[in-house]
């Protein structure tokens, strides 16, 4: 039986690149397109078409999705969204939650090497290299220039997928240098089924079945210095780990 199910697993996730593919080959022109008009008019656009892009492909591989809200969510407020790490579907389901509000997302810059997808990606995404320190600042410095023109960002303060079996590995600091450069709020989402949908081991795991996004209360910064920077790093790493536990996470041993 483990045996079948593994081959269903493979059949399943090699049939997901057809509409994965079909729909980026639709929406590429119109990428192209809206990269002549700057990375914020242009850009806004291209996450516009990004929301849709899971919209169509995650119903076609029966993945519904739905949010969870701890406390209210103001879509009209700009916010430093952090997330748990844990998949290859947390960007696919990160636009599934995250609706109605601009934002950028900060990516590996190794991602933008992949044909025809990597145009999006270097369009779409603030691109960070995390193997030298003055690299990880530079990105730091971009999304503090996005943020400063109204613009939300999302941020996996983990860097990379979390590996361990614990709730979350640790934390860098750039995404709450940013909050309290800019005075904006850290808004923090915990995915809790993306793990199951696709193991972080492999892309041929894929499978159908629900997927749940948590919004957590917003953490406010007001009237931090960077010297808070360690102080907030915590708060959130805790308020993150005991939500994961509360739910029960399925990677949690």
């Amino acid at each position: 039986m483990r045996f079948i199910s593994r081959i269903l697993r493979v059949l399943f996730s090699i049939y997901a690149f057809l509409p994965f593919i079909a729909f980026l080959l639709v929406i590429f022109p119109l990428v192209v397109l809206a990269s002549f008009f700057g990375k914020i008019r242009g850009g806004n656009f291209i996450y516009w078409l990004c929301q849709c892009w899971p919209d169509f492909v995650l119903l076609m591989l029966g993945i519904f999705h739905r949010n969870i809200f701890e406390a209210a969510h103001d879509r009209n407020r700009q916010y430093v969204f952090v997330f748990n790490h844990i998949s290859f579907l947390d960007i696919p389901i990160l636009f599934k939650t995250i609706r109605r509000q601009h934002f950028r997302i900060l990516g590996k810059a190794e991602m933008a090497k992949i044909p025809l997808f990597g145009f999006i990606y270097k369009n779409a995404v603030v691109m960070v290299e995390r193997d030298k320190p003055e690299k990880r600042a530079r990105s730091v410095k971009q999304l503090i220039s996005v943020v400063r023109k109204g613009i939300s960002i999302i941020v996996a303060p983990e860097g990379t997928f979390n590996l361990s079996h614990q709730p979350l590995k640790e934390f860098y600091d750039g995404a709450f240098k940013v909050a309290i450069e800019t005075q904006t709020p850290i808004k923090p989402i915990l995915i809790l089924d993306a793990y199951d949908r696709m193991h972080y081991r492999s892309i041929f795991s894929l499978n159908p079945g629900k997927s749940r996004s948590v919004f957590i209360e917003e953490i406010s910064v007001e009237g931090m210095t960077l010297h808070d920077v360690p102080r907030l790093r915590e708060k959130v790493y805790k308020v993150m780990e005991e939500g994961l536990i509360k739910y029960k996470a399925s990677w949690i041993k």
